[in-house]
């Protein structure tokens, strides 16, 4: 059934799940969405406009590109200053950094998703933000001018920081118990694809965190996230889908937001695993990877993904079933335990590890004989 934004943002209101997953391609109307989104949940008054700073006033916490743009760059390369990423003053950097001083925590996360030894200095009031980079050889290079991707992951890690201390505080069912009763009349937190140019690997390691944070959410919040991203959508969905079949049953749905051709939007509920065929994306990416010689340890976490899912669809009861025999008809031991290895923490997201030339010589082979094994389409380059 087709319905305006609007319309799509009450049904995510009107539901009973404590999370709701969306899936969208990109220019479909998932920002807008969360506006209307917002809008709809607490809309701006004149009479309200003072009290938009204290946190205390939300009834949603709201990720998307437009908390981006709280943050942006001073840096005058005409007078040779220093460039400092400037944060405008609003009310969750005002709670996360001023008032509860969680700037150790959030480089801690924002090193989780870039680089160890690319470190953030907040500055005394919290107003800017410079950035150094450890060498490794005891020598640091200070001022050093961030990607986009480093950015977002920066803000994002600030936001993860905030929602992880809601949810600690709120997990005291008796409000009296609480350190703190600004997060009291919050109802929802809407994030909107906070994976922006993140690798693979750290794109896994931050859908495997957010799932685990939600789960762990016990109050009243309902968490909305929207994503372009068809990796994130599905391990996210599998983290929360994992351990415990209830709390999917009770608490989880996801969806596909489509946009008709007259405009209009459709908000379909999914049955199955994936939105889409997710195996063929990753034999997609593998076999780019492949092409272009920048394979990595996670890439085997990819090639096991795609068999799981094949074997599935034709019936063996083993992924290992699917790989190429050795003369006694049986899968070379060595082949399947490279991969079991490679692919041995859940999203082989906890270590990145270079691959030697015989990894990748097996690697190659392996997707290689799938291919001519079970006849999957080429991709076309």
């Amino acid at each position: 059934m087709s319905k305006t934004l609007t319309e799509i943002a009450q049904q995510l209101k009107d539901a009973t799940k404590k999370v709701q997953l969306i899936y969208a391609f990109n220019g479909v109307g998932k920002t807008r969405l969360s506006r209307e989104f917002k809008e709809l949940i607490s809309p701006k008054t004149d009479s309200e406009e003072a009290q938009q700073s204290e946190l205390a006033q939300k009834k949603i916490l709201y990720y998307s590109a437009f908390t981006e743009d709280l943050f942006y760059w001073d840096n005058d390369l005409a007078l040779d200053a220093e460039p400092k990423l400037k944060i405008q003053s609003n009310a969750f950097t005002k709670w996360v950094l001023e008032e509860q001083g969680q700037d150790q925590n959030i480089t801690a996360n924002f090193q989780r998703y870039t680089n160890e030894k690319l470190t953030p200095h907040f500055s005394s009031d919290f107003s800017e933000v410079t950035f150094s980079f450890e060498r490794g050889n005891e020598e640091q290079e200070s001022n050093v001018k961030i990607s986009k991707g480093e950015e977002s992951n920066l803000i994002w890690s600030i936001f993860n920081s905030l929602i992880d201390q809601m949810i600690s505080e709120l997990n005291i069912s008796d409000a009296a118990d609480r350190s703190t009763d600004v997060f009291n009349n919050l109802e929802f937190v809407f994030i909107d694809d906070p994976v922006s140019s993140l690798d693979d690997n750290h794109l896994i390691q931050l859908a495997v965190d957010l799932a685990q944070l939600i789960k762990s959410n016990k109050s009243q919040v309902r968490f909305i996230i929207t994503t372009h991203n068809p990796l994130f959508y599905n391990v996210l969905y599998n983290e929360l889908n994992s351990d415990d079949k209830t709390y999917k049953k009770k608490h989880f749905e996801k969806y596909r937001l489509e946009k008709l051709e007259d405009g209009t939007h459709q908000l379909a509920t999914h049955s199955n695993d994936s939105p889409f065929s997710y195996h063929l994306y990753l034999k997609s990416e593998l076999e780019k990877a492949i092409e272009s010689g920048q394979l990595s340890k996670y890439h085997f976490n990819f090639l096991r993904n795609i068999l799981e899912k094949t074997s599935t669809f034709l019936g063996y009861k083993k992924w290992g079933d699917l790989l190429p025999k050795t003369d006694d008809g049986r899968p070379n031991p060595y082949e399947a335990r490279i991969i079991n290895i490679s692919s041995h923490s859940k999203h082989a997201g906890e270590e990145v590890a270079d691959l030697t030339e015989d990894d990748k010589r097996v690697l190659r082979y392996l997707v290689n004989e799938i291919n001519t094994m079970y006849r999957f389409q080429q991709t076309e380059s």
